[in-house]
């Protein structure tokens, strides 16, 4: 049984992190119908979530000045429409690494119908340059591609 006083917190299936929510009235529009922005908000906490999951304490290293990951790069395609109250599940699979970057695939997913399906290119900066990611990230990151091909 889950702690209620504690946020939900997504899990990996083989390679795939999986992050479930709900859609709320403050996700959609006049219509009921989820912002195409709200989409990337999406991807952004089942991200955030995937990071945490594995150990990686973005938290600290932007405290410590270690660096912080940022979208350089998003690209999206809107297959369908998400309305108030829909329960969603946001997959996100690592399918490059780089020495201060990573790509990450993820979809939005109603049941089985994808909603949304994007790749995304995180980099890795300080200062506002882009700098190498600490090694044991770079191994994690490489772990979980790896799983991902299974």
């Amino acid at each position: 049984m889950s702690d209620v006083n504690h946020p939900y917190g997504g899990a990996f299936v083989g390679g795939t992190h999986h992050f479930a929510l709900r859609v709320y009235f403050e996700d959609t529009d006049v219509a009921g119908i989820v912002y195409y922005a709200n989409y990337l908000k999406y991807m952004e906490r089942a991200r955030s979530d995937m990071l945490r999951f594995v150990g990686i304490d973005q938290r600290a290293a932007i405290e410590s000045g270690a660096g912080v990951y940022v979208v350089a790069e998003a690209h999206i395609k809107y297959r369908g429409s998400a309305k108030l109250d829909d329960a969603l599940l946001v997959l996100s699979e690592v399918r490059q690494v780089r020495a201060a970057s990573c790509v990450i695939h993820q979809r939005v997913m109603r049941g089985r119908e994808i909603l949304a399906d994007a790749a995304i290119t995180a980099a890795f900066v300080a200062d506002g340059r882009p700098r190498r990611q600490p090694r044991a990230w770079i191994e994690t990151f490489e772990r979980l591609r790896k799983e991902g091909k299974t």
